[in-house]
């Protein structure tokens, strides 16, 4: 009896990732066993890296703060152990956003920290 193969599936499966594969450099993007490595080190990647964008955006957001703080005469560390003192629940995401676009409300904040 001849041996069976199912090349149906196999076949279906390497064009599923070679089709995930291609924009990719070189040989990356055509042949097989490259082209699955690459896409399964790309998802170690991407995995890592939603990991570290909260870690980026939360410091972006610290640097922003800090930055419209000093224009009130205040650091960062000061404003926001002020914050917490009276007690204001306002994160750090919202407070960014007010300092960048709003910076009227921004310094009513500081103000309100300030007399607190």
């Amino acid at each position: 009896m001849p041996r069976s193969v199912n090349h149906v599936a196999s076949r279906a499966r390497r064009k599923k990732i070679l089709k995930l594969t291609r924009g990719y450099f070189g040989a990356r993007k055509n042949v097989w066993t490259v082209a699955k490595n690459t896409w399964e080190k790309g998802l170690t990647y991407a995995y890592r890296d939603r990991k570290n964008k909260k870690r980026n955006f939360r410091a972006l957001w610290i640097q922003r703060i800090n930055a419209a703080a000093r224009l009130e005469g205040m650091s960062y560390s000061k404003l926001m152990g002020a914050l917490h003192k009276a007690g204001i629940e306002i994160n750090r995401k919202v407070l960014a956003d007010l300092a960048m676009n709003h910076p009227e409300a921004f310094k009513a904040v500081v103000d309100k920290v300030k007399t607190a």
